[in-house]
């Protein structure tokens, strides 16, 4: 597709001012109104084969058909790879072939833990899905636990020990190691340093604490690419103490996020989603909820806000102030900044009514004065102990940082290193270098999954084993412990954290088990320790274990450590984790890559997100390369034009560009790293260049498009118009037919989803992907729209393009009671079920796409490529494929199927005991993973069951009604609540 034009962007300007905002719009390509753009509505696939790019006579569409339906014929026919079943010579306890076992444990894939069940079968885990007793979790789980199966069967971990790069046995490892720690024990451990990731695990930081013990002169210290200093600095100056803190959002009414992603990257993002959704719309506990965003990038918790007001990163401190100073706090407010006045009165007035019931939120990347300014607003509003609490740090932190090693390693001081996890020299700020200072420590060792860019530099890597082939613990955000335990062997002999820790000061043939066993039997005591000890094993927590709430009180003094104003200068660049790389860390996961990431809709890369009148005014078009340069630093990225970003800043998200991460990871994208201060280490400002070159970014913004029905499909309202029961425009009722309809005397399937509640946050897609073996294609198969996600979640703007309102909207497949997919098929591949579902037949199908053609929605995938066995982007994804579920091969079409393995095990297991099966009993993989509850499945013939009393309600729509298709899957619509003071100077 051709790049929108600086010239494409004033017109869309003007387009959007005739509008008024009134309209939805999908992406900046649409409003253009290319030519190119009008023909790749028109094309199902788009630019997927040669013959779409020219024209073409009678005579070659003739031969282009007759080769199409040779193709298609031998595609239906391909053979699946083969596979050998090997018979148990002794069956295991326990073990009912075909029946899955679930077992809880605790992940941390971003840091804090979360509750997560292991479904094994037949010993090999399979699935991962969140926890419903762990208060982090409460059975949601994010895009990155999810994907953790996949890593499990990576055959890019790290397989042995190596030395020097070079394959090496651990009892040479062991030796190297006793000689050098009996020499360290008589130097009292000098010469001995220490760098590890932010600790999590309450028996490893034991482990740890023992061998520092040990050598009481080493030194320890900590690096995280995702730094939040800021957070317990502010708490320090705000109290006298660094504390911790967790929100009740579930009793909060007023909700005010200074750029504080809690919807999406925060710790606890899980929980305070489910909490926030709670409170919201037309069915959430309180209707009256408003949320008030102020931020320097665009994000889910932005896109659900009430007001958003986009602001460069270096104003956020003084937006703090001014609204501080309105709410009476002794805070001199700034003379300038780039709020309107009206808006920071209403929000301060809002507040003050509702005192004791609201909320401020500083973001985990602000600075210390805005945390700081937070806490003090927080305590002005009486929220303390009612919205938030706080905690002590459960865990020690290290005191010296990164900067502070390579000074030591500078001045000779370090003789032994060990670098327990991380990455540090792939993401370690621009000017420390650690690549350069590490081979001059003598013994080097790093421990972690892969054989990574630390990895390389290092004179020892030790295999560390996954999470799932580990015992251990973990904290959750809000303080609460809970175990983790290994469901499956090391696959690849990785060795598990706890037993590399003890054995390095000693404890040879230490029991994992055991040292966490011991861990917490010294917390809880003998008393019954044993039957506590197995049902927290079973539950996946441990019960009572909690970080209990302190007495937070407000220093008098606390307006005295506010640093002078930030000063703005020129373009920012603003620093964020990637929605779907996080850190980089899991750059290697092909699912991960692959999955659309919120708001952007980029996949297998990252790029600069600008502001499309920021780039109108530099002569910067879509997918043209840009340079970035501070100081002496430079990088060259393609340039994404996105609506909402803040004018004057540009957004360059972590995790891409790595050189060392397998090879799915390798070479994609750009390594925001390389641009990164040390000092300020989420944004700084830079130089922009256009430079006379494009790199397309890949993007599904524009995939799968309804023939131009946007108007139509997406519904938002406010809560005033649902109070005051404003006329709504008369539903489209599906017409009456000639023949008596079928009657559904059994199950009626049906789906609801909530666009309210929705947050974009993906993990629906990622859990149907994993529960439905859809594969992964590639970066060059995406380009050209061949994704196979069963579930796409669309998004709608309304509004201009510096701050518009953005609606997320789940598209699975409408199981539609009329479904016109059915009528043109030739094979009868794709039927009617006796309970309503709009099933596929694979074997049957010869690949003729007339269904897809038919399909209105576009929610039908066909594998144009064998994307499965030998020919799988990873060899990987073989061991995650569930054996309840067809693995599709080349030539089949394939969609949602509302996890038909999950009904029928529902049903045998309720015709087993001669019942019905029970509302909530089971529900689809990608209900069960939402954390704001959004998708609803259930009996629609049951009038008591959940989605039946949701599609009762007068907002229930189905997408497209009035093509007379009766989709099984309706919606409700999103609901805003704007503060009446705002809109009114809004014009809303």
């Amino acid at each position: 597709m051709p790049p929108i034009k600086p010239a494409d962007l004033q017109k869309i300007g003007r387009q959007l001012a005739n509008r008024h905002g009134k309209e939805y719009w999908r992406s900046l390509e649409a409003l253009a109104e290319q030519p190119a753009f009008g023909a790749y509505l028109e094309q199902e696939f788009p630019r997927l084969a040669e013959i779409w790019n020219g024209p073409v006579d009678r005579r070659g569409f003739l031969k282009i058909s007759a080769a199409a339906m040779a193709l298609a014929g031998l595609a239906g026919c391909e053979r699946q790879p083969p596979e050998y079943i090997v018979p148990y010579v002794r069956m295991p306890e326990r073990l009912v072939p075909g029946k899955p076992l679930f077992y809880a444990t605790t992940l941390s894939a971003t840091g804090t833990g979360v509750g997560a069940l292991v479904e094994t079968h037949e010993g090999r885990p399979l699935r991962l899905s969140g926890n419903p007793a762990h208060p982090a979790s409460l059975g949601a789980l994010d895009v990155f636990n999810q994907a953790a199966i996949l890593d499990l069967y990576d055959p890019d971990r790290a397989q042995t020990p190596l030395f020097g790069g070079e394959p090496a046995a651990y009892s040479r490892f062991e030796a190297e190691w006793r000689s050098r720690y009996t020499q360290l024990t008589r130097q009292r451990g000098r010469g001995l340093h220490v760098l590890t990731p932010p600790l999590h695990s309450p028996s490893l930081a034991a482990q740890l604490q023992a061998l520092l013990a040990a050598l009481p002169e080493a030194r320890w210290y900590g690096h995280t690419p995702l730094e939040r200093g800021g957070a317990l600095a502010g708490a320090r100056q705000a109290f006298g103490q660094p504390l911790e803190v967790r929100y009740m959002l579930e009793r909060a009414v007023c909700i005010v996020s200074l750029e504080a992603d809690f919807l999406g990257d925060m710790p606890g993002s899980l929980r305070y989603a489910r909490d926030y959704s709670g409170s919201r719309g037309v069915h959430g506990k309180r209707q009256d909820s408003r949320l008030y965003v102020i931020e320097s990038q665009v994000s889910i918790t932005g896109a659900k806000a009430d007001h958003r007001q986009p602001v460069p990163p270096s104003q956020l401190d003084p937006v703090a102030r001014a609204l501080a100073a309105r709410l009476g706090l002794p805070v001199s407010p700034p003379v300038e900044q780039p709020v309107p006045d009206y808006w920071l009165a209403a929000l301060a007035r809002d507040l003050l009514t509702r005192q004791g019931q609201s909320v401020v939120i500083a973001g985990e990347q602000q600075t210390a004065a805005v945390h700081l300014l937070a806490h003090a607003m927080n305590a002005r509003l009486g929220n303390l102990g009612r919205t938030i609490e706080y905690y002590q740090p459960p865990l020690p932190s290290p005191a010296q940082d990164l900067a502070e090693l390579l000074a030591a390693i500078a001045a000779g001081e370090v003789e032994t290193l060990l670098i327990l996890g991380g990455n540090p020299v792939y993401d370690a700020p621009a000017d420390l270098d650690l690549a350069t200072a590490l081979p001059q420590v003598p013994f080097a060792v790093y421990y972690g999954p892969y054989a990574n860019e630390t990895a390389a530099v290092c004179r020892w890597l030790v295999p560390a084993a996954h999470p799932l082939e580990s015992w251990g613990d973990a904290l959750a955000f809000d303080g609460s412990a809970s175990p983790a335990q290994p469901v499956v062997q090391p696959i690849y002999g990785g060795i598990e954290p706890l037993r590399f820790l003890a054995e390095l000061r000693g404890q040879l043939g230490a029991q994992p088990r055991q040292l966490v066993r011991d861990y917490w039997q010294s917390r809880y005591g003998d008393a019954d320790f044993d039957a506590w000890w197995n049902g927290s094993l079973h539950d996946g927590v441990f019960a009572g274990m909690r970080a209990s709430a302190v007495a937070a009180e407000l220093r008098p003094d606390w307006n005295k450590a506010l640093p002078p104003l930030p000063q703005r200068q020129g373009m920012e660049l603003r620093f964020a984790p990637d929605p779907s790389l996080w850190d980089g860390s899991v750059a290697n996961n092909a699912w991960l890559q692959e999955l659309p990431r919120p708001l952007t809709k980029l996949v297998w890369g990252n790029a600069v997100l600008i502001n499309p009148l920021d780039a109108a005014a530099a002569g910067i078009a879509q997918n043209q390369l840009v340079q970035l340069a501070h100081g002496t630093w430079s990088q060259q990225v393609p340039a994404q034009l996105q609506p909402g970003q803040p004018r004057g800043t540009v957004t360059l998200h972590l995790g891409g560009g790595r050189s060392a991460a397998g090879r799915v990871g390798n070479g994609i994208g750009v390594a925001a790293y390389r641009l990164r201060p040390a000092a300020q280490p989420w944004f700084t400002t830079v130089q922009l260049q256009p430079l006379p070159a494009e790199q397309q970014v890949i993007t599904t913004q524009h995939h799968h498009r309804m023939q131009g029905r946007e108007q139509q499909l997406a519904r938002t309202t406010t809560l005033q118009e649902l109070t005051a029961e404003a006329a709504r425009a008369a539903e489209p009722q599906p017409s009456s037919s000639l023949y008596p309809e079928h009657r559904y005397n059994g199950y009626a399937w049906g789906m609801l989803i909530d666009i309210d509640a929705c947050i974009g946050c993906n993990a629906c897609v990622i859990a149907c992907q994993s529960e439905n073996n859809v594969p992964s294609v590639g970066p060059e198969q995406v380009r050209r729209g061949r994704e196979m996600h069963w579930l796409r979640i669309d998004q709608y703007y309304k509004g201009g393009l510096e701050a518009p309102k953005v609606v997320f909207q789940p598209v699975p497949c409408m199981h539609c009671e009329k479904a016109p997919c059915e009528y043109v098929c030739p094979m009868h591949a794709t039927t009617h079920s006796s309970e309503g579902v709009n099933e596929m037949t694979y074997n049957r199908c010869i690949g003729t796409r007339d269904c897809s053609q038919n399909c209105p929605y576009k929610v039908r995938r066909f594998n144009f490529l064998s994307y499965t066995g030998k020919d799988a982007l990873t060899p990987a994804v073989i061991g995650t494929h569930n054996p309840d579920v067809t693995v599709r091969s080349r030539g089949v079409m394939e969609k949602c199927s509302y996890c038909i393995q999950r009904i029928n095990r529902a049903r045998m297991a309720a015709q087993k005991e001669n019942r019905r099966i029970r509302d909530g009993e089971f529900t689809t993989a990608c209900a069960e993973a939402c954390p704001t509850r959004a998708i609803v499945f259930g009996d629609i013939n049951d009038p008591a069951a959940e989605v039946s009393q949701l599609k009762s309600s007068r907002l229930n729509y189905a997408m497209l009604a009035e093509l007379n298709t009766w989709p099984r899957t309706t919606y409700l619509p999103g609901v805003r609540n704007p503060n009446p003071e705002i809109a009114r100077h809004e014009g809303q």
